[in-house]
């Protein structure tokens, strides 16, 4: 395929994405239980001839929510296709690597210890994103630790270990969210679930800042994610430091995944699913990849939402639940194809 071809099939393929997320979002914003027309929605918007109640119902509960899982989406789209890229495994996810559980188990340990600001509080709030990217750096020393084999990383011992350190990180969540008082274990075990429900725009302010860092230190880098596939030997012939490159990349996508839970809780799958998909459509270079991945996280987290607010209203069903009944069955795809 000619990089013109390429070019264009890339911008064809971000485009229809992108767009597809904006339909998802029009939807959103004007169904529910309190339906809105696009023209009211407009109004609120541009603030002509608003009311309190559609303000109430489009600033204070539907647009955060749409926002928050948007950025959750792009950040866990980009930080799945970098593990994928630095560890050479199609298997390796945020989630699956036991970096979702270490984040969560700290942001829980945060809950325990600041019970009763987590949310409301613009200190404890701005301070959860750090508190994630602390336990996710616990995960990582641990895998590296853990899965390394003659000098370099197993693929197959990797995503053990992974697991490994997602069972025994869930399991001191589990520990902690027991000695919570009733009000706080429940938040504790909505957010855990997965979801984007009642956010507010300072959960957005904390969040948008690592995004807006680490992304672009991410996209300016990519095509050193090309080289890091590259044998041991050629890599090391064009002068390219590997393990610090991968630091670098490790530390970024710690950084995403951790401000991703701290305000949306664990939603797996969407950082397995979405380098696929990118991969079948624009190739295998990760300066078409990474901005591919990041809208496909964004629509399959605002998708996932949309269903789970709607398909059992008024009940809701977590947008985590929701993403992981499509995604363990593709896992078990990808296992069953790795092995053949």
């Amino acid at each position: 395929m000619s990089k013109l071809s390429l070019q264009g099939k890339y911008w064809f393929v971000l485009g229809l994405t992108l767009a597809l997320s904006v339909l998802v979002m029009y939807v959103s914003v004007t169904n529910g239980t309190f339906d809105i027309s696009a023209t009211d929605v407009l109004r609120t918007l541009f603030r002509m001839n608003s009311s309190k109640e559609y303000d109430l119902v489009i600033f204070d509960f539907r647009l955060p929510r749409i926002v928050i899982g948007a950025l959750v989406g792009l950040g866990l789209g980009i930080s799945g296709a970098v593990l994928q890229g630095i560890t050479r495994n199609q298997l390796a996810d945020s989630g699956i690597l036991g970096i979702h559980a270490a984040a969560g188990m700290a942001i829980v340990l945060f809950m325990f210890i600041f019970r009763g600001t987590t949310g409301s509080h613009w200190l404890s709030t701005m301070a959860m994103p750090i508190f994630g990217w602390l336990g996710g750096l616990g995960a990582v020393f641990l895998l590296l630790l853990f899965a390394r084999q003659q000098g370099g990383l197993d693929p197959q011992r990797l995503i053990l270990v992974g697991i490994a350190l997602g069972l025994g990180f869930g399991a001191i969540t589990l520990y902690i969210s027991l000695k919570m008082d009733p009000q706080d274990f429940e938040m504790a075990t909505v957010w855990l679930a997965g979801s984007i429900y009642s956010k507010n725009w300072l959960q957005i302010a904390a969040v948008l800042p690592w995004l807006v860092l680490l992304i672009p230190v991410i996209w300016w880098r990519a095509y050193k994610l090309n080289l890091l596939h590259l044998d041991e030997v050629s890599v090391s012939g064009i002068g390219l430091n590997v393990n610090r490159e991968r630091m670098i990349f490790l530390l970024c996508c710690v950084g995403l995944v951790s401000a991703c839970v701290s305000v949306s809780g664990s939603i797996g799958f969407v950082g397995l699913i979405a380098p696929h998909i990118a991969r079948r459509l624009v190739g295998i270079q990760y300066k078409y990849i990474l901005p591919v991945c990041g809208a496909i996280g964004m629509l399959m987290v605002l998708v996932g939402d949309f269903i789970g607010k709607t398909i059992f209203a008024p009940a809701e069903l977590p947008v985590g639940i929701v993403i992981s009944i499509i995604g363990v069955p593709y896992f078990i795809y990808l296992l069953f194809k790795k092995r053949k």
